[in-house]
């Protein structure tokens, strides 16, 4: 199993934040903050490989297709050639590949960016991230036959829908059923259900270009995405780390047993694998 954690970093270059509107506030909302540092623990404590990215969302959101960019927010324009992805296209409601607009804040940044700085940032962070990754789940399925990626974010809080209901706790996406087996994702959902949290599966969140990129359910390599409410780990302001963070470490840590349990009992290829050491 690897955890990876694509939305945590916090590492903001200087230049970053003197181009950010209102820094404080947009990069509460842009984090998923302090998931890196629950991550390490459950990985700690099961064995789990771990990916974290330690470069901010505001700098590039791993999460979106390189090609998925708002040229509107680039001072040269696009270059010759360039496109949109067809898989995940967020960048004109403000949410591509650089985060252009937050609901309650408008515009990000104060000034656009270069082509030349995108490219770099694109070098420098998106290429080799999701080359990391892809190797990784590739030497996992090589030395045990099946992989499975835990992709872990944070959410805000849901809204109601109605007066009766009880917003999900949990999200658990998988590509409406194309990134994983069903038997990890009906584990993932029972799991929560069975200690009387609340979960949904794909809604609101399904999962988004990590998934499209890095699962290969076929070639025994399987993606899901876990979205865990803010409220169950952070303080009131959502800045800090509350009392309740350990439960979560806890209850997360159980979720990659299980599913590893379950992965292990999936057919297996027929091509020798490697001795363990």
């Amino acid at each position: 199993m690897l955890i990876a954690v694509p939305h945590a970093g916090r590492d903001y270059p200087a230049s970053l934040v003197e181009r950010m509107r209102k820094p404080a506030f947009s990069k509460i909302r842009l984090e998923d903050r302090y998931v890196d540092r629950m991550a390490a623990e459950v990985a700690h404590q099961t064995g789990a490989a771990l990916l974290v990215s330690h470069a901010p969302r505001a700098m590039l959101d791993l999460n979106r297709d390189s090609n998925d960019v708002d040229w509107d927010m680039v001072a040269d324009g696009s270059p010759e050639g360039a496109r949109h992805s067809a898989a995940n296209r967020r960048a004109r409601s403000g949410l591509g590949l650089v985060p252009r607009r937050l609901p309650g804040l408008g515009e990000i940044w104060s000034s656009r960016l270069s082509n030349a700085e995108l490219s770099t940032r694109i070098r420098q962070v998106h290429t080799p991230y999701h080359a990391a990754l892809a190797a990784g789940l590739q030497r996992l399925r090589d030395h045990w036959g099946v992989a499975l990626l835990v992709d872990l974010h944070s959410m805000p809080p849901l809204k109601k829908s109605n007066a009766g209901d009880v917003p999900a706790e949990f999200v658990i996406g998988d590509r409406f059923g194309a990134s994983a087996d069903d038997r990890l994702v009906a584990s993932a959902l029972r799991h929560f259900a069975e200690q009387g949290l609340t979960v949904a599966h794909n809604r609101p969140y399904a999962g988004g270009f990590i998934l499209d990129r890095h699962s290969a359910p076929g070639q025994n390599i399987h993606a899901i995405q876990v979205e865990m409410c803010r409220s169950l780990y952070l303080d009131d302001e959502m800045m800090e780390l509350s009392q309740n963070a350990g439960r979560l470490v806890s209850t997360v840590t159980r979720l990659v047993r299980r599913l590893g349990e379950v992965a292990a009992r999936l057919d297996r290829p027929s091509f020798p694998l490697q001795a363990a050491e």
